[in-house]
């Protein structure tokens, strides 16, 4: 949580930063106009954390949607 809460920080920091051109439709992993990132980015940025953590298993920004999913069941939503 407190990752997400400074990455909302840097993030509200560009949206000032580029309030003329920003385009605000509430991504959390936005670029500095705003529009979503691109996913291939994600990706790589997703293997080089995994590297650098030490594991290694085969984890897509789309398997933190099914873990969501799951966690949203577990807790009865």
């Amino acid at each position: 949580m407190n990752l997400l809460k400074k990455h909302r920080i840097k993030q509200n920091e560009i949206k000032l930063k580029n309030n003329h051109i920003y385009y605000d439709n509430g991504f959390i992993l936005a670029r500095d106009d705003g529009h979503p990132q691109l996913i291939k980015v994600i990706e790589t940025r997703l293997k080089r954390l995994l590297k650098k953590s030490g594991i290694e298993k085969n984890i897509t920004p789309h398997s933190f949607r099914h873990t969501h999913t799951s966690l949203l069941i577990e807790a009865g939503v």
